[in-house]
């Protein structure tokens, strides 16, 4: 008996140790050595060298000075990478239209056109680090207002940091908005905030 199960043990042994362990570390070291800022998490480093983001990871920036991302479901405060998720509302789920309602009346107070369908709605992780050209220049206004510096310098930002459709065809314009802030904050720092009298 040992006989017809001794070859069913050093198959699965073999296997597990050539596409458990030899294989991964393979992949592994080819992509660290091919694309080695991918493999690492698309890591975003300060000037110290610090690490304060990932250029695949949305943050929640709320300051006016600063292009906001998406909206996010991810986690009880949003924007949680430990917890991604969609809001799980369908289409027609009253909730989810109550929420894109307030949030599109908010962003139609501001003035400056149509509300693009990113700016009020979750992306399916909660974490999408882009944002459409359209949603970016409807809030250059206020983020040059809040710089104190001409809108054509945070459109110059966003030029900057737009990328294009793949091969022109696949997918679509995006603005990446940690990296696009980054540079706005290398160019036009923002006026510090008048203390309280």
């Amino acid at each position: 008996m040992f006989a017809q199960i001794r070859p069913a043990i050093v198959a699965t042994l073999f296997f597990t140790l050539l596409l458990g362990v030899i294989y991964p570390l393979v992949i592994t070291g080819i992509a660290h050595v091919a694309f080695p800022a991918q493999a690492g998490g698309s890591l975003i480093r300060d000037a110290k060298g610090q690490v304060i983001g990932s250029s695949l990871i949305a943050q929640n920036f709320a300051k006016p000075q600063y292009l906001h991302p998406r909206p996010s479901a991810a986690g009880n405060d949003g924007y949680d990478a430990s917890n991604s998720s969609g809001s799980n509302l369908g289409p027609l789920n009253p909730d989810l239209a109550k929420r894109i309602a307030k949030d599109t009346a908010g962003l139609q107070s501001e003035g400056a056109g149509p509300v693009p369908a990113d700016a009020v709605t979750t992306s399916g992780s909660g974490l999408d680090p882009d944002i459409s050209p359209a949603n970016a220049h409807r809030q250059a206004a206020r983020v040059a207002a809040a710089r104190g510096v001409p809108v054509g310098e945070v459109e110059r930002a966003i030029a900057a940091n737009t990328t294009d459709a793949w091969l022109g065809i696949f997918g679509q314009p995006h603005v990446n908005v940690l990296k696009t802030n980054l540079a706005l904050d290398a160019a036009a720092p923002a006026r510090p905030t008048p203390p309280a009298s």
